[in-house]
């Protein structure tokens, strides 16, 4: 297939002598190249997306949309190195008291707040994207809101991955980009892929930049399709981190976004599988809740393993994702002591409703 880029990614990024840093591209296209993995899984994504919408958006519950939210930014973070686990998160938004790092508790409060707020702003507006990093990063780096005054580079560990262009440059990239944005006729799933890797290319923020990403491609997609609104792609990126961090490098080697493209849409798929494979065995897993509440009477508390002795189980994994999880999610069962997750004393006990 041929080359949808105009200039290079050398050319796009180099300044024009006497220009002080900055440069006016009104033509500026990102650099990709369309192959055929891209054209197939674009259209494998709409089937799915159509399927989804179809048989889901309707009916989706509040809960379930709270415990998909709920998973999204949990993963999100996790990303970001944040520890707190979902069943933390879940005791955060429900005012309990958590016993976690300040700074990791307001990242859950100020994601929370940002992704409440994605409906209400418009994709290309550099307004809402400063508002929104205002919003993400409040109460944890100065400059919430505004781009980056010094250089910064993306690291896994100590190997420095890429090094962003520099500060005096970040402006009228991030202008040429959104601009691009709102001209775009591509696919909209080209576009939110191709805007997530070239905002991490840009990396404006001094912090904030990976969760900013993930952001703003999600309201790109729920703007085309608003069930995606509530599709936690966060938590394949998370279980794939190092292919995640591995597709940005391999971008950045090949000056083309295609790489990432490539994995984005891949992720996408898979979180769409599985939210198709869910909604299929609805029933199943609802069972499975109520066999949960079955073993668990009222003013009753048990531990985990009492609950798995109850049901007749025998696999972590299979009680935790099956049945204690959406118990919790759903706002069913909750724990003795929310702050400490993990601990030997944990209990989990029917709400009251």
């Amino acid at each position: 297939m041929a080359a949808l880029s105009l200039p290079s990614r050398a050319q796009w990024i180099k300044v024009a002598p006497g220009s002080n840093g900055l440069q006016a591209m009104s033509d500026y296209q990102p650099p990709l190249t369309v192959t055929p993995r891209i054209l197939a899984l674009v259209a494998e994504i709409s089937e799915q997306v159509g399927f989804l919408a179809a048989y889901r958006d309707a009916s989706m519950t509040p809960q379930l949309r709270r415990g998909n939210r709920i998973r999204t930014i949990q993963a999100s973070l996790a990303i970001e190195n944040n520890t707190l686990s979902v069943e933390q998160v879940t005791a955060l938004l429900e005012g309990k008291r958590v016993l976690g790092l300040p700074r990791e508790i307001q990242e859950v409060r100020n994601a929370f707040a940002t992704y409440d707020a994605m409906s209400g702003w418009r994709a290309e507006s550099q307004r809402d994207l400063l508002a929104a990093h205002g919003m993400l990063m409040h109460g944890l780096i100065d400059d919430a809101g505004c781009y980056r005054r010094g250089g910064v580079g993306i690291y896994r560990g100590d190997r420095l991955l890429h090094m962003a262009p520099p500060a005096s440059r970040v402006a009228t990239l991030v202008q040429n980009l959104l601009r691009w944005l709102a001209n775009s006729d591509w696919h909209p799933l080209i576009v939110s892929c191709v805007f997530h890797y070239e905002f991490e290319f840009i990396h404006p923020f001094a912090d904030g930049n990976g969760r900013m990403g993930r952001l703003w491609q999600t309201m790109l997609l729920s703007q085309w399709r608003p069930v995606l609104a509530y599709l936690p792609v966060e938590t394949v990126i998370r279980e794939q981190q190092d292919a995640y961090y591995a597709a940005l490098a391999a971008a950045d080697q090949a000056a083309d976004a295609t790489p990432f493209v490539e994995y984005m849409l891949e992720a996408l798929l898979q979180a769409l599988v599985e939210a198709a494979g869910s909604d299929q065995v609805t029933d199943q897993v609802s069972d499975q809740v109520a066999s949960l509440l079955k073993v668990l009477p009222a003013g009753v508390a048990l531990k985990s393993s009492e609950l798995m002795h109850q049901l007749g189980l025998s696999h972590r994994a299979t009680f935790r994702e099956s049945y204690l999880h959406p118990a919790l999610a759903a706002g069913l069962v909750e724990m003795t002591d929310p702050g400490s997750p993990r601990s030997p004393k944990q209990r989990y006990r029917r709400v009251a409703k």
